[in-house]
């Protein structure tokens, strides 16, 4: 068995270390030069965490993350805590592994450090495939041709895999940009943010504030409604002064963050139905290039990393069958990534009320909810992070499949 993996970014580079560890033969395909992520930070919830100590990054990852208090949802002008939910190290107790904010750079650093150079194209942008009964054959832009037994596309939003082989991506612009910028922390000591997970609730905008990089670092994301022509880009800049025009008249410790950044950037967010179907013959689908989703319950790199464990390990319980093993993947995982999809749109909703009347409503909810929880956890937490990649793939997972999906 030879699988090639389409892409290096975070759910690429989990599936390829995950084949590693399982002695199946891959090649990585990726089209940059070097590999780098853009300045961002990234949630890591125990679901996602229990992937990377299965393969045996958690060591490394805990000496760069952070672990944060709790999330604190807040009122955006005046700061009010209206919920709190508990995350370290409550969570880790509660669900067996921790929970984590980290730099997308050094998520994906702890990664890739372990892969064999041997199995890593770089510079290798690819500009068709094709699949017969003999294999599936990569073609690259200098006219290579690299040919294996199964290709994933893990080449994220703008998926080429996708476009060749399943339905045309047809994102809908969700009305909402995303600024986002990261701060040395020592920077902005002088605002006092708690070591915790903020999120900003405010008229038809959002703000999520959180330590990453050992703590010395602050990443922000602002998200909000606008006009105009935005592209889908994790790379387009934005000044300072454009985030703070939005967000005039929010709570201090929002704004004054953001007149700390240097350089924000900001993307235009598309939303994304799901894919009747993540596989074509010898070819599949992982991660963002099978279901892109809004970003609100921080769970895009996470899901990617489930599936990457998930597709890794009914491949090496095969037993030479690939196509079952594909099929298997998509049955097991597509639901999974399309309630998250859905809750990502009803979150967005639920966050960025402007109405008096819904917003009071909201707001008495999360604090019954507050005394309600105290100190434990919400049942769509208990679905979300209490799912193991591995007893899924091995069909252990009675436990978690029986839980309420919200």
């Amino acid at each position: 068995m030879r699988v090639i993996v389409a892409g290096c970014g975070i759910g690429g580079a989990a599936l390829a270390l995950a084949l590693q560890k399982f002695n199946i033969e891959h090649v990585v395909l990726e089209q940059a030069p070097r590999l780098e992520e853009v300045g961002a930070g990234v949630q890591l919830s125990p679901n996602g965490v229990a992937v990377l100590q299965h393969l045996g990054v958690h060591d490394a990852l805990r000496t760069v993350a952070f672990q944060p208090r709790d999330l604190v949802y807040r009122d955006w002008r005046t700061g009010e805590a209206l919920m709190r939910n508990p995350l370290m190290p409550q969570i880790e107790h509660h669900f067996g592994a921790p929970y984590y904010h980290a730099h997308r750079a050094d998520l994906l650093g702890v990664i890739t450090q372990r892969l064999e150079p041997a199995n890593l194209r770089l510079g290798s942008r690819i500009a068709d495939v094709s699949q017969d009964a003999q294999g599936v054959h990569a073609t690259l832009t200098d006219g290579t041709v690299v040919h294996g037994d199964i290709l994933v596309g893990a080449d994220g939003i703008h998926s080429l895999v996708r476009t060749r082989f399943f339905q045309a991506d047809k994102p809908q612009a969700s009305g909402c940009v995303a600024w986002r910028g990261i701060v040395d922390a020592d920077a902005a000591r002088h605002l006092g943010i708690a070591p915790s997970a903020h999120l900003w609730l405010g008229p038809e905008r959002s703000a999520v504030i959180y330590y990453v990089s050992g703590g010395t670092k602050l990443n922000w994301i602002c998200i909000g409604s606008s006009p105009g022509n935005r592209r889908e880009s994790w790379s387009a800049t934005a000044t300072v002064e454009e985030v703070l025009k939005e967000y005039d008249g929010w709570n201090s410790e929002v704004t004054q963050l953001i007149a700390l950044t240097r350089k924000p950037f900001v993307t235009a967010l598309y939303d994304r139905e799901p894919l009747p179907t993540w596989v074509n013959g010898r070819i599949a689908l992982l991660g963002d290039s099978a279901h892109a989703m809004l970003p609100y319950h921080a769970q895009g790199a996470v899901q990617s990393m489930e599936d990457a464990w998930v597709l890794a390990r009914l491949l090496e319980r095969s037993g030479g069958d690939l196509g079952a093993a594909l099929q298997r993947y998509q049955s097991l995982r597509m639901d999974r990534t399309a309630r998250v999809q859905a809750q990502s749109r009803v979150a967005e909703k639920r966050f960025h009320m402007s109405d008096p009347d819904e917003v009071a409503q909201r707001n008495t909810k999360f604090r019954k909810y507050d005394a309600q929880y105290s100190g434990t956890f919400l049942p769509q937490q208990e679905w979300l992070f209490g799912y193991d990649a591995d007893r899924a793939a091995l069909g252990t997972d009675d436990q978690w499949r029986a839980l309420r999906a919200w």
